[in-house]
């Protein structure tokens, strides 16, 4: 077993293991890996309980830590998902918010265990990108936009 240089731990009341298996079958290039158990009572859990679980999300090395209620997460760490099209937009985000998670503005959505997603179609980086009047057009329909329209994008890119 290869363990990473850098990997991401993430923090979870009692639920990583559901999560993760969540992004593995949600996301292309995600899996999960080791799980390990505690092995004697911690602060939130019992011996036996899974503490850890090794995980990917479309390729990032994660670790989910089951630690307890003692901390939440916010908007300030968030996993960008970079999409093609409308399909695969609807798709991630349908996956997350209909699965108990939260719709947020701006591409930006939460999944049901706090963890903040954005659902970035590519046009959108794009105009941003170019900067000018594209990017400012664009810029200004995402504001308005929940979950983002990728043709509606397209027609601001265009004025």
């Amino acid at each position: 077993m290869s363990i990473p240089k850098n990997t991401i731990c993430i923090w979870y009341d009692k639920d990583a293991e559901a999560a993760a298996h969540f992004y593995a079958a949600t996301f292309p290039d995600s899996s999960v890996g080791a799980i390990h158990r505690a092995p004697s009572d911690f602060p939130s859990g019992k011996a036996g309980d899974v503490l850890t679980v090794n995980f990917t999300v479309v390729g990032i090395p994660c670790l989910g830590l089951n630690g307890g209620p003692a901390f939440t997460h916010s908007e300030a760490f968030s996993f960008q998902i970079a999409t093609d099209d409308q399909e695969e937009t609807d798709r991630y985000w349908n996956a997350i918010v209909g699965n108990g998670g939260q719709e947020s503005a701006c591409g930006w959505c939460k999944d049901k265990w706090g963890i903040n997603w954005q659902i970035t179609p590519r046009v959108l980086t794009e105009a941003m990108a170019a900067g000018g009047d594209e990017a400012k057009r664009a810029f200004e329909a995402m504001m308005e936009m929940r979950k983002i329209d990728v043709a509606a994008i397209e027609a601001a890119r265009r004025g």
